[in-house]
């Protein structure tokens, strides 16, 4: 009874086997429950560690000036293509010829179009010349006619003035001969009157009769000599009316001529500045058929090919890359994470082509990244339901790499709070957005 109660463990260790202690550690003791709380105090300490809260977004490489990014050259004008200055690949400088152009409408085909618009424009130029000698000519002759009317005028006013003292001294003479037969009649009358009482003879009652004729033949005739007086003086009056119409008349006439000079000159000079337009489009077009890199770049994305093919106006003819880059990126974050960033916050970037090993809760641990600061955050959302963000380089971190082009791929991440691990988990388990974090960046605004 005692044999069953003993242990197996004792049995096998008194047969002395050697084998079975390296098969079987049966003697050992456990070291689990050690590891276990290892583990869980490694893990306790780990949720205590600072962590930075970020956000990922994916972009590209572009540049924050719009000169600087790939631009179409277009054509002014249309045109056939007569010669190739560059092919595609070629690098070029500011005002380097890249295509030659001929005209196609019939408007500009005269080989001598600016010299005979310069012809029209000298003809027309001449022709205001003449008006305004002609409306020179006209100011001479009114200003001779207004003083031939003051001449005019004048001398019928003088005549007038001769007049009125005629007829002054005619109607005393009038008054005078009317006195003068007056008397005669009374004298007449009387010597009448004796007659018949027998007085005086037949003989002086003739000669009182012929004297009293002769003072009515003189009282008429100063009546006839007065009135014609202001006869004349009504003709003069007349005469001076006539001289006054007749000189405003010339006046008027020689007006008119000056103001229609006037008004040929002035339709000159706008079709003087019509040519003028002309010539100047003419010339302006002419320098067009050569067509000119607007900055330095490479050529890329030729649309067109080989000799007289024909452009349209507007019509791409290639693209430059400018070579002068101030590079940026841009990153597209959802309108949830919007209100986290602020012009000025700090991002770090792994581009396409660069290796890197990123921990994205310690940047300062990270390698192969570039920091990068806010510079732009767009008010409207993009086509992709995102807001657009501009990020260009940070002067106090390590320059970015200038072998960068335009569209190389980037993964941004915008620096937020730091907070514990055990925070993060937390946050995240329960679907929170992150920490805005403001006051950092405030206070590096004021240092």
């Amino acid at each position: 009874m005692d044999y069953v109660n003993i242990k197996i463990e004792e049995q096998l260790n008194n047969l002395n086997l050697t084998a079975l202690h390296f098969i079987y550690k049966i003697n050992t003791k456990s070291r689990i429950k050690y590891w276990f709380i290892g583990i869980f105090v490694f893990l306790l300490v780990l949720l205590f560690i600072p962590w930075t809260q970020n956000i990922r977004s994916a972009g590209m490489v572009t540049t924050l000036r719009q000169e600087q990014r790939p631009q179409e050259l277009n054509s002014v004008i249309p045109g056939k293509v007569v010669k190739w200055h560059v092919k595609e690949g070629d690098y070029v400088s500011a005002g380097d010829t890249i295509l030659q152009l001929s005209e196609i409408k019939d408007d500009y085909l005269d080989p001598n179009l600016l010299g005979r618009t310069q012809e029209q424009l000298s003809a027309k130029q001449s022709s205001i010349e003449n008006y305004k000698s002609k409306a020179n000519t006209a100011d001479v002759q009114i200003s001779a006619l207004s003083q031939g009317r003051v001449l005019k005028i004048s001398q019928i006013e003088n005549k007038m003035r001769q007049q009125q003292m005629k007829i002054q001294s005619d109607s005393m003479e009038m008054l005078a001969a009317r006195n003068d037969f007056t008397i005669a009649t009374e004298q007449f009358r009387r010597q009448n009157s004796m007659y018949d009482s027998g007085l005086v003879s037949l003989t002086q009652l003739e000669q009182r009769n012929v004297s009293f004729q002769n003072a009515n033949a003189k009282k008429t005739s100063a009546e006839i000599k007065y009135l014609n007086a202001k006869q004349e003086l009504a003709i003069l009056q007349i005469e001076l009316n006539g001289a006054i119409q007749d000189y405003n008349e010339k006046i008027s006439k020689a007006s008119g001529d000056k103001f229609q000079s006037l008004s040929q000159i002035a339709t000159g000079q706008g079709e003087v500045s019509k040519l003028q337009n002309q010539y100047m489009n003419y010339d302006i077009r002419s320098k067009l058929y050569f067509i000119l890199a607007p900055q330095s770049g490479q050529i890329t994305k030729a649309k067109k090919a080989g000799i007289g093919e024909i452009l349209k106006d507007g019509e791409m003819i290639v693209e430059i890359v400018p070579d002068q880059i101030e590079y940026a990126v841009e990153i597209f974050v959802r309108p949830v994470d919007l209100p986290l960033l602020e012009k000025g916050q700090k991002v770090r970037f792994m581009f396409d082509g660069y290796p890197a090993i990123v921990f994205s809760g310690w940047p300062k641990a990270s390698s192969g990244t570039f920091g990068g600061k806010i510079a732009a955050i767009e008010n409207s959302v993009s086509d992709n339901g995102k807001f657009r963000v501009l990020v260009t380089e940070d002067d106090n971190d390590r320059p970015w790499p200038r072998q960068l082009k335009m569209g190389t791929g980037a993964q941004a991440m915008a620096l937020l709070k730091t907070v514990p691990i055990w925070y993060e988990v937390w946050r995240n388990i329960n679907g929170f957005p992150p920490d805005y974090y403001k006051e950092k960046y405030k206070d590096e605004k004021k240092k």
